[in-house]
This record gives C-alpha cells, structure tokens and sequence, in this order.
C-alpha cells in the first residue's frame, strides 16, 4: 500500500473511531441525564454514615430506613412501622414492623436489628439522647417494645430520625460502609473527594427515579464555579452568590428555622460554673434591656442587609413548626417604645449619649464564632442599631474553644433550628443550666419550667404542643420576647440551592440548622420534569 493511501485509510479509521466515541459520548449523556443526579449540597460527614453515632438527624439517612417519618406539613407517617401505640402511662411504646423488609445485601430486617439500633446508640456517647429508654425488647420477630423510666413525648422524634443498621452486617468500619434498608445504598467513598451511590434493589418503597447519586464535597466556591460549567445538578450557595444567574438552573429559596439570635446572660455576675468560668452579666441581667432590644432592633433591616433579602425575620427558636406560639411574633424596629422601657426602668443617657442605672453603664460586648461571616455581619448591624436606643456594643469574633468559657457571662450570637421541639426543653429549661451550649445563659422560670414538664411528659403531640406553646408565652409569661426575652431571635436563613431548571424536588419541609443535607430528605420522590 502507498504511503499516500495509508494515510488516508488511517484519516478514515480516525474519523469513524471519533464517530463512535461521540456517539458513546452522547449515549452516556442521555444515560446522564435520564437516571444520575450530580449534588454539591454539603460538607463531607466527619463521622461518616453511621445513624447510631448521629447520621441523618438533619436530613434523609439516606442509606437507611427509620421506624416513622416525617411528611412536609411534620405529620407523622409511617416507614419501616405499620403501627405505633403509647401506652397511656406514656412509658411503654409498641411499634410493630413491615415483614417486607430487605437490607441492601439481602438479609431480612426484624425487631432485633431495631433492639440493637437503639442499644448501640444509647451507647454511643453521640449526640442520641437515649438515657430515658429504660429497655428495648422483642415482642415477636416483628413488633418492638420500649419502654421509658418516665414519659416523653419528644421520644418520638427519635423514632423519625434514627436511621436501622443491620446487626449481622455492624462493625467498626460500619460508618465507612453502611448496610441499610433504605432508597438508596453506598457504593464508593473517596475520602475528601466525593461519594457515589446508587438504587437499593431491595427497597421496599416505590424505587426512587434516579438510580445513582453523586455527591461532591467542594468548598462554595469550588461548588459554584461547577454550577456555572454545568457539571452539577443541584448546588447550595450562600447569599452572596444567589443573585448571580446560571444557565439552565433556577434559584430555589427554601425556608428554614435555620436561625440566628443573641443569647442574653440572664443571671447577675457572681458566681462560677464547675469549670471556674464566670456566669452572669449585670447588663443583661436586667429584664429592660433585654425587652428594650427585641423591640428596639429591626429584624427586616437584618434581612435585607445581612441576608440580601434570603432570610425572613425571627422571632423564636421554632417559627411555623407545629410546636411555635404564633403570639410570640412582636412589633420590632419601634426606637421610641425601646427607649421608653429603658426610661421608665431608670436607665438615662450620660452625656455621651449612653445609658445609665446607678452607676451601671448599658454596656457589653457581643461575641460571635471568628471566621463565621453572617454572624459578624449580623453583630456589626446590631452594635449600630442599639446605638439610637443608648445602649453601647461592642463585638468580638472567639475561637468555639474561647466561646465555651465565655457564653456564661457575655451575650453571644447563636444559631439553633431543629424539627425536635426537645430543642426548646434544652435551651430554656432550668434543668439544662450550664450543660453544653444549651442553657448557657442559666434561665430560669418556674412556670415555664412547669410548661416543659407537661410538654416532655404528654402521651400525645397535640397535647404537648399545647404545653411547649404556653412555655413561649401564656398571657402572662414566658421565655419569648413577650416574656422573660432570654434572647433577640434576629433571621431565620434561607436555605439556597441553585437547581437544574429541569429537575423536580417537590414540596420541601421546613428547613433545619445546618444548610446542605436537609434537602435529600425527599431525594427518592426527585424526577425529571415531563
């Protein structure tokens, strides 16, 4: 053959071996776009996948199935269980079980992998509050019995957010490779990098539309940058990239309970916790001040400023969950009713223009988590705003180390937000005082810790809802603004995710702390719009 007509043979063998790969390259793409979903929706879980150990409390285990669930009015529904009944004591909880069920590797699910679930977690040292379950027991190889040391209405949460693992299948390595019953099961972990999963064949529920799942763990920036080069499907940003456009993707605003707030020292100055670290501050010790505050700022101007619009006002730890008095919402940005309070409690300008009260100058510093950039925003815009009512404040970022010993005796800017309205218990009760960063400001209200009681100790939701509301304001008191005002709940953030303008979500609950996760709780109903 001559050289020439090599060449050409092999110009021809080029163009068809291109040809081919275009058409592979097309073919995958389809594939791509039919059945894979690409997210950069949060950070990678330090602890790894291990429900027993804290997985999935804020969002979707994802690989495995919990006894009941939430649907996105928070009405319960049922998961794993066909049935749940409380005893009317409150401490004895049957649940009985599908007989369907099928771990990913194919053994069966039963009541002993729920009896060892729960035993594990109790052990667990996590964040899984399991110290009032006094026993967990077999009734039969498909129905649980637990029973509590005392009732507690807030157990059922623990029922929405606990992830089942598979006895037969757990080990140490267990949270670097779960075995679930849930939608979807995890194939491959590079460490830093991504996670790639992909359809439990033995799922029991409606199988989910797509059948691989890729999340990317990359910094905001990172994660943006490949929105923009349409390389992911879903994306969470924060406020400063949500006016940006990108082509093909719509901006989806999800609300939350995702909030920011101050926490007040409630206490006089004087005594230590265990530690040595000093509790109080005579400041915000007194009830004016902090009433005068919560009237005084403007949760809008936050908002607007702050958030750039992607927020709403905040005005308790739970705003529009089930649990939330809808009364504890007040008139804010009203400078003259502040400085009114303040007048008529004795507190009057110095020269300077700063307020007084034998001899105590309204005065203190606000402390926020260094390097956090929506809390310092936040502390900055607060300072000036309390300015006009003479209140002087300063803000300094701390290290968490620094913030533990010095949340006792200095106000704090705080996040909170959970779908557990045991949240509320923690932060407000008189039990709670100094444990953690809960009740860090050491509040105390007999009434309202009567309320809490009979919120914990309820054998049913709407009963406790009515206790946990009455807590937050009854008439007369109450930890919210219209009451004691332990705290200024400032915004709730929105959660934002840039969306392909082609994918459905549906509906979403209420958002939780923490921005990324939560968005898969409902990740197997996704599907291509028609």
């Amino acid at each position: 053959m001559k050289k020439k007509e090599a060449f050409v043979w092999a110009i021809l063998i080029f163009l068809v071996l291109l040809m081919g790969a275009c058409s592979g390259t097309q073919e995958n793409e389809k594939t791509k776009a039919t059945d894979e979903l690409i997210l950069a929706v949060g950070g990678e879980p330090d602890e790894g996948f291990n429900p027993t150990t804290g997985w999935g409390r804020y969002g979707s285990p994802l690989f495995q199935s919990t006894l009941l669930t939430y649907d996105k009015d928070f009405n319960i529904r049922y998961d794993l269980a066909t049935d749940y009944k409380v005893s009317n004591h409150g401490l004895t909880w049957t649940i009985n079980l599908r007989e369907d069920v099928k771990f990913s590797d194919g053994e069966p699910l039963t009541a002993d992998d729920v009896i060892f679930t729960f035993e594990t977690a109790k052990t667990s040292g996590s964040i899984i509050d399991l110290s009032n379950v006094e026993q967990v027991k077999s009734i039969d190889e498909y129905t649980v019995e637990f029973t509590l040391k005392e009732p507690e209405s807030t157990f059922i949460n623990l029922l929405v957010s606990t992830g089942i693992v598979p006895e037969h299948a757990y080990d140490d390595t267990y949270n670097e490779n779960p075995i679930g019953s849930g939608p979807f099961q995890l194939v491959q972990w590079d460490k830093g990098q991504q996670i790639i999963a992909e359809g439990n064949p033995e799922y029991y529920g409606d199988k989910p539309f797509f059948s691989k799942l890729t999340f990317l763990f990359l910094s905001e920036d990172a994660a943006f940058a490949a929105a923009k080069a349409g390389e992911v499907d879903v994306v969470s940003v924060p406020p400063a990239f949500a006016n940006e456009e990108i082509a093909g993707m719509n901006l989806i605003e999800l609300e939350s309970v995702d909030n920011r707030g101050i926490m007040f020292p409630y206490v006089r100055e004087g005594e230590q916790t265990a530690d040595g670290f000093p509790i109080g501050n005579n400041v915000t010790a007194n009830i004016a001040i902090r009433k005068a505050i919560n009237v005084g700022v403007d949760r809008q101007t936050f908002v607007d400023g702050v958030l750039e619009g992607f927020g709403t006002p905040a005005y308790s730890v739970a705003d529009h969950l089930p649990w939330w008095n809808a009364d504890t919402s007040i008139r804010d940005n009203d400078v003259k009713q502040a400085k009114q309070i303040l007048e008529e409690s004795g507190w009057v300008e110095n020269e300077e223009g700063f307020r007084e009260k034998d001899g105590l100058l309204a005065a203190f510093t606000l402390l926020y988590p260094a390097g956090d950039q929506i809390r310092q925003s936040l502390s900055i815009t607060f300072a000036d705003m309390m300015k006009p009512l003479g209140i002087q404040v300063t803000t300094e970022g701390k290290s968490w180390n620094e913030l533990e010993q010095l949340m006792y005796s200095h106000p704090v800017m705080m996040g909170w937000g959970s779908h557990d309205p045991l949240e509320i218990y923690n932060l407000y009760s008189s039990e709670t005082r100094g444990i953690g960063y809960y009740n860090a400001n050491y509040y105390s209200n007999p009434v309202v810790d009567e309320y809490l009681n009979q919120a914990m100790h309820a054998t049913s939701e709407e009963e406790a809802h009515k206790y946990w509301k009455k807590a937050q304001w009854d008439g007369e008191t109450g930890f919210s603004a219209q009451g004691d005002a332990p705290w200024a709940w400032l915004v709730n953030l929105n959660h934002l995710y840039f969306v392909n303008e082609n994918l459905e979500i549906g509906e979403q609950k209420i958002q939780p702390h923490g921005h990324g996760w939560p968005i898969t709780d409902f990740i197997e109903q996704w599907r291509w719009k028609e």
